[in-house]
């Protein structure tokens, strides 16, 4: 499988503040970086910061950052998915998980998110995977932003449409425990229909439902 890493970086400028968002980097940049404090909803940044090089150092793992000069203030994720949930199960070499994204809080409403999505698949370099993700209401910050459950799911939702992924129906356990939980998929333009096949049993074990 071909894992096409096709390295972007530009400049934003927003509210007095000089940024840069680039990527697929290294493991070897990474490290020389700080990651923000603020980095910490998923664990403390020193740990987040050694799993985000760990994940850059994998053939298919590729991280899109945010910096003010050499401070990461906001990433995105993608990997395979995890060999303990059910979206590995199908063996599937095109198959990657957009895992994470996240913003300080300082930098949030400068429109990161989309401007760090966007450059994930900038000159289709992604248009020969499958790339899901899967959203689940109790990940949301949704002290911080303000918003209500329904409002940030509309957000999110937003976000991923901004690059092309849409609502895919699914009898996943855990997205169906609520409905604001939900799964969005960009099927590249270069994915074979035995790879969509095969997604599409991994998404349904009751094979009626599609």
């Amino acid at each position: 499988m071909e894992h096409i890493k096709s390295y972007v970086r530009y400049p934003i400028d927003r509210n007095g503040r000089s940024l840069i968002v680039e990527g697929p980097v290294s493991p070897e940049t990474l490290s020389e970086w700080t990651l923000h404090q603020k980095l910490d909803a998923f664990r403390r940044p020193k740990e987040q910061h050694q799993a985000l090089v760990e994940i850059a150092e994998l053939p298919e793992g590729r991280i899109i950052l945010a910096r003010e000069e050499n401070v990461i203030v906001g990433y995105v994720t993608f990997h395979y998915p995890d060999e303990m949930e059910r979206w590995s199960e199908g063996g599937m070499k095109d198959l990657v998980e957009l895992g994470a994204i996240e913003v300080a809080d300082d930098y949030r409403n400068l429109g990161l998110g989309k401007a760090l999505i966007t450059a994930a698949f900038h000159d289709g370099q992604l248009d020969n995977m499958i790339v899901f993700t899967t959203e689940y209401y109790w990940h949301w910050d949704l002290e911080s932003s303000g918003l209500n459950v329904w409002e940030y799911r509309e957000m999110m939702e937003r976000l991923m449409k901004s690059v092309g992924m849409v609502w895919f129906a699914t009898d996943d356990p855990e997205i169906c425990a609520h409905p604001a939980n939900c799964l969005m998929v960009r099927i590249g333009k270069d994915v074979p229909l035995s790879s969509v096949e095969q997604f599409d049993r991994v998404r349904f074990r009751q094979r009626f439902m599609y």
